[in-house]
């Protein structure tokens, strides 16, 4: 199953979870110190929360999950075919996951991410060789 995600900054985390447990009438698959996501069967979503009280209100990354890295990889094939630049990414610790992913910006800049997670993690952002990174990708830079 795909779903589309979108992450949010926010400038409260625990206001926000109680928020989006209200409205999407679910808890969070995942709470970490400034972090949470909820995973909804009904739409199909995958809502970030990432405290970050400078850019609080607004869009931190939009993506769409799916379910392998065969799927990532078709996906950077696809878009690199019709003439998008990509940035692919693969085994990357990003928001308390390991994820293999590819990056691509719409015209105005808002950046998208197809990913797939392979495994859960404990540090919110690493490199593959597991030391902490500050990368340019939206969501290591602001998780």
């Amino acid at each position: 199953m795909s779903r589309v995600q979108i992450a949010l900054n926010v400038s409260n985390i625990d206001a926000a979870i109680d928020f989006y447990r209200k409205l999407l009438g679910a808890e969070p698959a995942k709470r970490r110190p400034g972090y949470a996501n909820f995973a909804v069967a009904q739409p199909p979503l995958k809502l970030v929360l990432i405290e970050n009280p400078d850019t609080a209100g607004t869009l931190n990354h939009l993506g769409v999950e799916v379910e392998s890295t065969e799927e990532v990889a078709q996906a950077n094939g696809r878009l690199q075919q019709i003439g998008l630049e990509t940035e692919p990414e693969d085994k990357v610790t990003c928001c308390y996951a390991v994820q293999d992913k590819v990056w691509v910006h719409a015209p105005d800049g808002a950046p998208w991410e197809i990913y797939t997670v392979l495994a859960d993690s404990p540090v919110r952002d690493a490199a593959p060789d597991a030391a902490p990174v500050k990368a340019a990708s939206p969501c290591n830079c602001q998780c």
